[in-house]
């Protein structure tokens, strides 16, 4: 695997391979977690997008569709022997579902597709600023999802690192375009927090549209991030979708 891909927990016995998302700003680290999880019933493999961590020095992705066939080309093929689900979380969740159909349009079903704090596909995108947001405006919406311990937004350090890949990722999110086309026919799994502050609970049956096979939702409480709380309710999820269906 190249660099679009980290395995943080190998299981090559597992039944089903989870392919993993991670939200705008975020990096390959932010589902370590999440894998331990996972990982023996299933075999998470988790998607690093570029100019961030171990691939600061790369221009960052500008279209989410881009992502989905770069990640697709540094599958291995030894990735085919087993059912490929996709999980993403908030921007996650679109790159998830483009992968996904980009998937089928290389002649391979998905298994499933989770998404994660995330409206529907179809639904209109929120403009959140006029322009380029400014470091105050990035930093009042992670405020706002609570995603990153408060004392970590006054480390200039960090924010020097952290804030170019969220903005580079609000622009990636603010150019997608919804297409129609086929649906996908596989289990499509919609997951979300009651106290979302940007993510209504009554856009998530929109993702039900873009699927012909079985469609489900899980409200667990919480915000945005109610994932970081729930990991065990979580993985149970997936796992009970892929391995014991």
């Amino acid at each position: 695997m190249d660099g679009w891909i980290r395995r943080f927990h190998p299981a090559p016995d597992a039944p089903a391979r989870l392919l993993c998302f991670p939200h705008a700003g975020g990096a390959a680290a932010a589902y370590h977690a999440l894998s331990a999880a996972v990982a023996g019933p299933l075999e998470p493999l988790v998607v690093q997008y570029p100019g961030r961590h171990d691939r600061l020095a790369e221009p960052f992705a500008e279209r989410i569709d881009q992502v989905a066939d770069a990640v697709l080309d540094a599958l291995p093929a030894e990735t085919a022997s087993r059912p490929l689900a996709l999980f993403g979380h908030s921007m996650g969740a679109l790159a998830a579902f483009e992968t996904a159909r980009a998937l089928r349009a290389r002649g391979r079903a998905p298994a499933a597709l989770f998404v994660s704090g995330r409206g529907g596909p179809s639904l209109p995108v929120v403009t959140r600023w006029a322009g380029v947001p400014t470091d105050e405006d990035l930093l009042a919406e992670l405020r706002l999802l609570a995603g990153t311990d408060g004392s970590l937004l006054t480390d200039p350090m960090l924010l020097e690192v952290a804030l170019p890949a969220l903005r580079a990722d609000y622009a990636m999110l603010s150019a997608y375009s919804y297409r129609p086309g086929p649906r996908l026919r596989c289990p499509v799994v919609a997951l979300t927090g009651d106290a979302d502050p940007r993510v209504p609970v009554a856009e998530v049956p929109a993702w039900r549209q873009e699927t012909e096979g079985p469609f489900t939702t899980h409200v667990l409480p919480g915000g945005h991030f109610y994932l970081d709380g729930h990991l065990p309710a979580v993985a149970r999820v997936l796992t009970s979708v892929l391995v014991h269906a």
